[in-house]
């Protein structure tokens, strides 16, 4: 039998300092939680990773969103009783009509600005459980669904009412489907940060807020009145959203120089989450307007594209959305300076902007001789196309866009260390300039792709 990770929004260090600071029963019931979510992490220990599909094809025809709500009854028990299926109308149970809107506010948003349907891109109901054992801290995704607890009634109240919550939950499903990012390290902490990033989008897109209103926390409705703390964490303040006797101080960093380096929580997962996080925020401040469909597009569009490697650290992440705002908006446009901008603030580089000459840079050039190889692979015939070439036998038009692309971060950061299976991927090499990246085809812009088309035609 398969074991599915388990992602659950409060982390162990946090139920940890409330199960030995807390009075009972609160404390009683954090170590309660904190058991049940260490047999979690160990199951998570033995499970194959998900396999990383392409980006969804284009949707036909009407896609709608298929829900279904159980109740645990507060046993411990999955996956419950229904109580709510999709189209039925309210229950009266809270936690189980928050739960169904939830979902669909989830559903709607990757659908509506994205264009994928449902976790998989292709129709997957979502399941939820809701009352999840006696006073259960948590919520969390087990790969199948998502179940949420009650809360003890006294730090953490039920775990349906923050919408955010819930958007973050299911992007664990999303980023199973596509990246597999390792829950590890810096790659758990970019699966934790990707989560948190839709999770508020979800919530910004349900209201309507724009990135100047918007308060980017998580977890916000989480924390009952004489809690000291507004969440439990803060995307654009990382380290400010909690200061409480019993929950301690928030621990995330802000920036690299504070980067923690911890065995616990997977090597920080939620703690490190902070620095993409707090770039991610600034980015889509600086951008203004609705972040979902400026810096939250570019997001969408690295997970999603194929080529976000499974153990990628946070510098490969910065490259990869750098350089996809390029692509989308263009060099030099307010989304691709702003998400350089952002990452550069949390002490994380990107590289130049490609649009942007430096002293050091503004000579740079490849050699009239350098040689080129381009070669084409892959594709349902599996025939192979291959150029070798020196820079100045190709027309002068193409060289040009040829020494502006080998000389520029950007081909690196398109690379693709697992291209898709039966698509086209194209090697480029100049050991001139010390190039050799693999490109799959659907990460190049149109003019990209005509231009490589045209290099390999003229041999």
């Amino acid at each position: 039998m398969t074991h599915h990770p388990r992602h659950t929004i409060i982390p162990p260090y946090l139920l940890r300092h409330l199960a030995e600071t807390a009075d009972a029963p609160v404390a009683t019931r954090a170590e309660h939680t904190l058991r049940a979510d260490q047999g979690f992490r160990a199951e998570r220990a033995g499970a194959h990773r998900a396999t990383a599909t392409a980006r969804p094809k284009v949707l036909a025809g009407e896609a709608a969103p298929d829900r279904e709500i159980s109740t645990a009854k507060n046993a411990e028990r999955l996956p419950g009783t229904v109580v709510r299926r999709e189209g039925e109308g309210a229950t009266g149970d809270l936690a189980a009509d928050e739960a169904y809107d939830g979902f669909g506010a989830t559903w709607t948003l990757f659908h509506d600005v994205y264009g994928r349907d449902s976790i998989d891109g292709a129709g997957l109901q979502l399941a939820g459980t809701v009352h999840f054992g006696k006073g259960y801290d948590n919520a969390f995704w087990n790969g199948e669904r998502m179940v949420f607890g009650d809360g003890d009634g006294e730090i953490f109240g039920r775990f349906t009412a923050s919408l955010e919550v819930i958007g973050h939950e299911l992007t664990h499903g999303v980023t199973e489907r596509t990246a597999a990012l390792v829950y590890q390290g810096q790659p758990g902490a970019l699966n934790e940060h990707i989560s948190d990033v839709f999770g508020v989008l979800v919530k910004q897109h349900q209201l309507g807020q724009s990135a100047d209103a918007a308060d980017w926390l998580i977890g916000a409705e989480l924390l009952l009145p004489g809690v000291q703390g507004v969440a439990i964490r803060s995307m654009i303040a990382p380290g400010t959203a909690y200061d409480d006797p019993r929950l301690g101080k928030d621990p995330q960093p802000d920036h690299m120089d504070r980067f923690v380096t911890t065995t616990d929580d997977n090597g920080g997962v939620h703690i490190n989450s902070g620095i993409p996080n707090r770039a991610f925020a600034l980015a889509a401040k600086a951008i203004g307007g609705p972040a979902w469909t400026g810096v939250g597009q570019v997001w969408f569009d690295v997970l999603t594209g194929g080529s976000l490697g499974a153990r990628a650290d946070f510098a490969a992440f910065a490259r990869l959305t750098e350089a996809a705002a390029s692509v989308r908006f263009g060099d030099g446009s307010r989304e691709h300076n702003a998400v350089h901008q952002g990452w550069t603030s949390v002490g994380v580089a990107t590289g130049v902007p490609t649009n942007v000459a430096e002293p050091s840079q503004a000579a740079s050039s490849a050699p009239a001789d350098a040689e080129l190889l381009l070669r084409r692979t892959g594709g349902v015939t599996g025939v192979v196309k291959e150029r070798r070439t020196a820079l100045h036998e190709l027309p002068t038009k193409d060289a040009k866009k040829w020494n502006k692309l080998l000389t520029s971060e950007r081909l690196r950061a398109l690379g693709d260390d697992d291209p898709v299976r039966d698509g086209f991927c194209y090697r480029v090499a100049c050991e001139a300039l010390s190039v050799d990246v693999t490109v799959a085809e659907q990460r190049l812009t149109e003019a990209q792709r005509n231009l490589f088309q045209r290099t390999l035609a003229a041999d």
